[in-house]
């Protein structure tokens, strides 16, 4: 049957061509700093970008926890580390988990006393295919940079000068065994460190906040989580400086009067890490004031 021609300039007949999509907006670009070994990243790993920092000055002694000290307390060792802060990690589980081929198969190691090197040896002669796969190789590529292999929160002996650690990132600071916040990485972890805390009864009756930051136990939120662990660092190291300049003292120096802005800056905590958590709402924080 013959078609009206006028139908053929109703523009309700005529085929326009689908638009194309609006491009993706830019990835956010992160400042780069140059690491202590003057890569840019650890191992030359380009996923590991930091901020750049003062390495002058006053700075807070940190301590990083996650369940086996393997994947988040190390990501944010690592952070706090290349920004000159004083640091150590600890896991609070019973033994150093990792995945294997099954879930009923782990790699099971105890801690202080399995390196990250043997781990990394032993998994790349089992199947270095499946280990690479699901970044266990490359995880303990950057673990066995940053320290000799993972401790256990309960079997640190708090106050006893840590000296056999010299080669450890971050440890230029911490040589006392002592440090003035812990950031747990899972609630689990935050209960398990204040519960060990209250077991001990602050013999050294020294102050130490300890605040969790809640992260997902995969190398992509570690990445999130150490970022955000360092911006909250820098939080507290600038307000813990400006109190310990305004009174002038030494850090710590004891309880009330005396004690070098540190009362201060306790009060001023809670403040921060709700600032801190406005910026980063998907990483829930938890915090409590306890004792060594």
């Amino acid at each position: 049957m013959a078609t009206d021609p006028r139908l053929a300039r109703d523009p309700r007949r005529i085929n326009t061509p689908p638009q194309p999509p609006p491009p993706p907006p830019p990835l956010e670009s992160i400042p780069q700093q140059k690491p202590l070994d003057g890569n840019n990243g650890v191992n030359g790993d380009s996923r590991n970008p930091t901020i750049p920092h003062d390495e002058g000055g006053f700075k807070l002694k940190f301590c990083t926890v996650c369940a086996s000290n393997q994947n988040r307390s190390m990501e944010a060792h690592l952070r706090l580390s290349l920004a000159s802060y004083p640091v150590i990690s600890f896991g609070t589980g019973s033994l150093v988990r990792l995945p294997g081929p099954s879930i009923s198969q782990p790699n099971v190691y105890p801690f202080n006393s399995t390196s990250y090197d043997t781990m990394y040896t032993e998994l790349n002669g089992k199947d270095p295919r499946l280990y690479r796969a699901n970044g266990l190789l490359t995880m303990l590529e950057r673990n066995r940079q940053v320290k000799f292999g993972p401790e256990r929160w309960q079997d640190w002996a708090i106050g006893k000068p840590r000296l056999d650690h010299r080669d450890d990132r971050g440890s230029a600071g911490v040589e006392a065994g002592v440090v003035d916040v812990v950031i747990t990485c899972e609630e689990r972890c935050w209960d398990a460190v204040m519960d060990n805390l209250v077991e001990r009864e602050g013999n050294l009756n020294r102050p130490v906040h300890v605040i969790n930051v809640d992260i997902k136990d995969n190398h992509e939120e570690a990445l999130i989580g150490g970022r955000a662990i360092l911006e909250l660092a820098d939080m507290l190291n600038a307000a813990a400086r400006e109190e310990r300049d305004r009174s002038g003292g030494e850090w710590r120096n004891g309880a009330g009067a005396g004690d070098g802005g540190a009362s201060s800056f306790d009060d001023r905590v809670p403040d921060i890490i709700a600032e801190w958590q406005e910026k980063w709402p998907n990483l829930p924080a938890l915090w409590s004031l306890a004792w060594f």
